[in-house]
């Protein structure tokens, strides 16, 4: 029997829905298709001018991939990220993600296009298809970095290794490189930016975070307020500070019209691990996770040190203990005389007189060639 693939519910329900999604629309353009006119699937795909009066399209064009190659590579990432995050956060914190990353940069992509044709009253803004899974696939690698900060992904047998917030701007750039080909259009360039943007203003100020079961969180804590999920750790060191400086204008002017809500002081010590406080963020890099290695890392110190004292003390005992003389068990008499009324062997230099006195019991043994070769002589 062939192995069974465990998939989480929300991921597999998404893998077939693009799976059919991609083969209608595929099966639409063949019948359509002709050599004058580019096809447009206005009920499936979001299209700014036609659209509009089919509202679902904000999330099913998310799922529709238009090509071999690009959904070669969206149900790999679907795959392997949805299964990843989905038993990280729950299948319902998962589909949430979902929602939010898939919509909303298809909102803000929309409203681009039209602004871009009331400034250019260029039609060909509004006739652009909006589709693809771009938005979660960025937004895959954004929720990554937020769950393994530190860990590094080497390639090419070690030439090039790189820490995980660096993909999503090399994905950008390679979404910016594509762009510049037949492959993709400027609308994939619009969602690669917006889903970072979202996916990372989601799980830094609104998403729930999971309660760690050793201490009293409450569950309404939301947000990653941890140093490591910084909008300015994507970026490379040298503009680290303008982006730092950027951002925080930024987050002050969204403050002030009341559209996020700022950090308290409990949440910044629990996302750096501050142990007066008792709130952790399960979800938060650097937070209950570095307190979990930090427990960890001092019990096994803690056992090896236990493990060595028990050793020395053991050794210590043994070369102390005095040993006991070796002792032979007695033979009972009814086989013969014990150990001490058995004959002793004599020793050598009593045997050897015993043999030049000649009165010994194995009689006189003496060889002298000398003589024997004398007495042999004609």
């Amino acid at each position: 029997m062939p192995p069974r693939i465990n998939i989480p519910p929300v991921t597999r329900i998404v893998l077939i829905v693009l799976g059919l999604q991609s083969v209608l629309s595929a099966a639409i353009r063949y019948r359509q298709w002709t050599a004058n006119s580019e096809i447009v699937i206005p009920y499936l795909n979001l299209i700014p001018q036609l659209s509009l009066v089919y509202p679902w399209t904000f999330l099913t064009t998310t799922l529709v991939e238009s090509n071999v190659f690009t959904l070669s590579i969206a149900c790999v990432t679907l795959y392997n990220g949805g299964r990843y995050l989905e038993r990280a956060w729950s299948s319902r914190e998962f589909a949430k993600f979902l929602l939010v990353t898939a919509v909303v940069p298809n909102a803000l992509c929309f409203g681009t296009s039209i602004l871009f044709f009331a400034l250019t009253r260029n039609e060909r803004w509004t006739l652009m298809t909006i589709a693809g899974t771009i938005p979660l696939q960025i937004s895959f690698l954004v929720a990554f970095s937020q769950l393994v900060p530190a860990h590094t992904v080497t390639l090419f047998r070690g030439l090039l290794s790189l820490r995980v917030p660096r993909f999503p701007l090399l994905y950008i750039g390679l979404v910016t490189a594509l762009c510049l080909t037949p492959m993709l259009t400027a609308a994939s360039f619009l969602l690669a930016v917006y889903g970072f943007f979202v996916s990372w203003t989601y799980l830094r100020f609104y998403k729930v975070a999971f309660p760690d079961l050793d201490t009293s969180q409450p569950s309404s804590l939301r947000g990653d307020a941890s140093d490591t999920f910084a909008i300015a750790e994507f970026f490379p060191s040298p503009v680290r500070p303008i982006i730092a400086t950027i951002s925080e204008q930024v987050f002050n002017m969204l403050v002030a019209m009341r559209l996020c809500v700022p950090f308290s002081q409990a949440d910044i010590s629990a996302a750096r691990g501050d142990h007066h406080h008792t709130f952790t963020n399960r979800g938060a890099p650097g937070s209950a996770r570095a307190e979990a290695e930090r427990r960890r890392a001092l019990a096994l110190r803690a056992l090896d040190q236990r493990l060595h004292a028990a050793t020395a003390t053991a050794a210590a005992r043994a070369q102390s203990a005095p040993v006991p003389p070796a002792v032979a068990p007695p033979i009972p008499s009814a086989t013969g005389p014990t150990v001490q009324s058995q004959p002793q062997a004599p020793p050598p230099n009593a045997m050897t007189a015993q043999a030049t006195g000649g009165s010994g019991m194995l009689g006189e043994t003496n060889y002298n060639p000398d003589a024997d070769a004398d007495r042999n002589e004609p």
